[in-house]
């Protein structure tokens, strides 16, 4: 029950067997007219389940109500959703393209849950991803068919796919995979807990999604569709377990999934090392796999997880190999059966990687190939090749699979700020990138969504994750001057492909606009990056006359990159203008936290300390916690980790302070100092002092002492 004083807005609609029901959005009085795109989002994805899985509304009513302090995104109380505003609130003066696409996720996500969890829910809170990851899956299909049932061409429609597997990936290696490398790691399915909200986590959620992708790529979409339908068939209106739903899948497509089981009960992220090696003569290509997983808080030792691997061979002349493949077992060659992955791009098998080593055969391979691995990331492991630069961007430019292709140019760019960071002239590792990207800027082919996603440089994060010691200065260092190489290099053809990218007409929700939108304003940042004056010029043009959130937050963005007057007058007056909306101020408050610092800037912890002062702040709304405190903490690697241990001392206090009041938001903050053995020794030890500080406080709440007490464990 919601109680307070709301007004909504309504829609009818007939479901597929022609029964009307009621749509309510429930919002604050004032605020109706921001609920459009929220109920769009509801009755598509009420469509789409119908088409997709079958499944109908089973409601007279279905209620969403919004309020602006909640502690998550959304829950799927059944029949009354509750939302925070930020995942219902949307028109073009106050949302970006990013946040529509993220409220028609969120809203379908937690429509989805009336069957995935509702309908068939968990026997125990160990099953939590039985819901989780399955309606994470559920709503990462919604919004790619969404995005490309409104794509204008076959070419668009695969682009957009692409681009948002892209995008949960990035998630994925941003938050799961250090969670999965730290001291809280655990399986989908975690064998104990303390707290239960402290396994509301990416682990449960994203790589449960992926877990269940696994699943469709090993049985095919139809296959997976089927084990849905006995899945309901079997267990609708009762509370189930995991193994529950593999035995559907399993028992619908006549397959074994005994060992796949281990993606539930194992920890980590499995490695799977794999070298080549063409054979001329014998016109065949060899290609040697070994599977391996660190060990994990309470798991030691792993056993070998079944992980569907699709992989491709790209010739010399660009395009895939035909591929008839054996596996050699005993000195005997056995010919693979081999599955055409469904979304598969060009000839693409999928492997089943089982055991810890195997040895894969293609035969009638005339020439050399480059192999293009886990296409479409088919399972959320690390794949480890030695490929060379020209390798990777010989990839980059030709691989048919869009994801490797955006994988190839994340490897180039990843290598080259580990080469600088060990050392390496920047100019010198950022050529081969900076040539790639040449290339991809002026390649009118490629939709332009795909090629932003190419221009987006790996984040700190996922490159301090390939550091053994992590030095985040000398990280950021190393990444701030790969950019301006590259910026350099390609410094005349900024501002031609800026203005091309420009649109003169009023906004538009298409994806073709979004994407346009994307890569002019990455675009832009670039630009920026050169310090050129025109280009600033430009960026505070565009800022002053942007007609909509995306164009007017990307021009502040691209400010940020410089210390120029025009940043400091560009956020004055973006806090002045939306001082009466608090979503937008989140993202005010989240800019500032997340600045680099250029030269003549005092410490960002001192804007961050000076904007807690600021009316708008309040350590009781979630939101803006997050936006600022959380944001710095979690967002800005090298000004949180300081060597003074400023940073960490502001967390302590912020932890604790947060803790009196919302234990629940205080436990994701405490997790910035999760990875705090991955540090310099000096940092290690400032960490370590905090983490035993927080840990000797007597009222701590039990969400918070679960993440200190392991973090300190570890």
């Amino acid at each position: 029950m919601v109680a307070g004083r709301l007004a909504a807005t309504e829609r009818r609609l007939h479901t597929r067997s022609g029964r009307e029901v009621l749509l309510q959005v429930w919002v604050e009085p004032g605020n109706e007219d921001r609920t459009d795109h929220a109920m769009q989002s509801l009755v598509r994805a009420i469509r789409w389940d119908e088409e997709r899985f079958g499944l109908e509304l089973d409601l007279d009513r279905f209620m969403i109500v919004a309020v602006g302090d909640f502690n998550m995104g959304a829950m799927e109380n059944k029949g009354l959703n509750i939302f925070n505003t930020k995942y219902v609130f949307a028109n073009p003066r106050i949302a970006t393209d990013q946040d529509f696409a993220a409220i028609e996720s969120v809203v379908g996500h937690e429509y989805f849950h009336n069957w995935t969890g509702n309908r068939v829910t968990c026997r125990d809170w160990f099953q939590l991803t039985l819901k989780e990851g399955l309606t994470v899956f559920r709503d990462q299909e919604f919004s790619a068919d969404m995005l490309a049932a409104r794509s204008t061409t076959a070419a668009a429609a695969a682009s957009a796919r692409a681009v948002k597997r892209i995008e949960d990936v990035r998630v994925l290696r941003a938050a799961q995979f250090p969670e999965d490398a730290g001291p809280m790691a655990h399986p989908i399915r975690p064998d104990s807990y303390q707290e239960i909200n402290n396994f509301y986590t990416v682990t449960v959620y994203e790589k449960g999604a992926e877990v269940i992708r696994m699943l469709q790529t090993l049985v095919g979409r139809d296959g997976f569709r089927r084990g849905m339908d006995l899945y309901f068939v079997r267990h609708d209106g009762r509370a189930v377990t995991c193994d529950d739903f593999v035995a559907a899948i399993a028992d619908a497509n006549g397959v074994a999934l005994g060992q796949f089981g281990r993606w539930y009960s194992q920890a980590g992220t499995p490695r799977l090392r794999a070298s080549g090696r063409h054979d001329a003569q014998a016109r065949r290509y060899l290609l040697a796999i070994e599977q391996s997983c660190p060990p994990s808080p309470g798991q030691p030792d792993k056993a070998p997880f079944h992980v569907p691997l699709a992989l491709g061979l790209v010739g010399p002349d660009g395009s895939d190999r035909e591929l008839r493949v054996f596996e050699e077992r005993d000195g005997v060659l056995r010919q693979v059966a081999a599955r055409t992955e469904a979304s598969a791009h060009g000839r693409t098998v999928v492997l089943d990687v089982t055991g810890p080593r195997h040895l894969f055969v293609f035969e009638d391979v005339d020439a050399a190939p480059i192999p293009s691995l886990a296409r479409n990331f088919s399972a959320p492991v690390t794949v480890e090749f030695d490929y060379d630069e020209a390798q990777l961007a010989f990839l980059a430019a030709h691989d048919s699979d869009p994801f490797n292709r955006w994988e190839a140019a994340q490897r180039l760019a990843t290598d080259a700020v580990l080469g600088i960071v060990g050392g390496a002239d920047a100019a010198d590792r950022s050529a081969p990138l900076a040539a790639v990207l040449g290339r991809l800027l002026e390649d009118e082919a490629l939709d332009p969504a795909f090629r932003d996603q190419l221009f987006v440089l790996p984040s700190e994060g996922f490159i301090a994750e390939q550091l053994a010691v992590v030095d985040p200065v000398a990280l950021r260092d190393a990444r701030n001057a790969l950019r301006r190489c590259v910026a350099g290099a390609l410094a005349k053809r900024w501002a031609p492909a800026w203005a091309a990218l420009s649109d003169p007409g009023p906004w538009s929700p298409e994806p073709a606009a979004a994407g346009r939108r994307a890569l002019k304003n990455t675009v832009l940042a670039w630009w920026v990056e050169t310090q050129a004056p025109e280009a600033i010029a430009a960026a505070a043009a565009q800022f002053q006359r942007a007609d909509n959130m995306t164009d007017r937050a990307g021009a502040l963005h691209a400010l940020l990159r410089t210390a120029a007057r025009e940043r400091e007058a560009a956020l004055a007056r973006f806090g002045r203008d939306f001082a009466d909306e608090p979503l937008v101020l989140d993202k005010w408050f989240s800019m500032q936290a997340t600045m680099h610092r250029h030269a003549g800037d005092p410490p960002v912890l001192g804007r961050v300390r000076a904007l807690l002062g600021h009316p708008a702040f309040s350590a009781r709304n979630p939101n803006r916690v997050r936006a600022l405190v959380g944001s710095f903490c979690n967002g800005n690697l090298a000004e949180f980790h300081a060597a003074d241990g400023s940073g960490y001392a502001f967390w302590r206090e912020q932890v604790l302070a947060v803790d009196a009041i919302n234990p629940q938001v205080a436990a994701r903050l405490a997790r910035a100092l999760d990875r705090w053995s991955k540090f310099t020794p000096g940092r290690q030890a400032a960490m370590r002092a905090v983490l035993e500080e927080v840990a000797a406080h007597e009222s701590l709440s039990a969400d918070v002492r679960e993440i200190v007490g392991k973090a300190l464990a570890s």
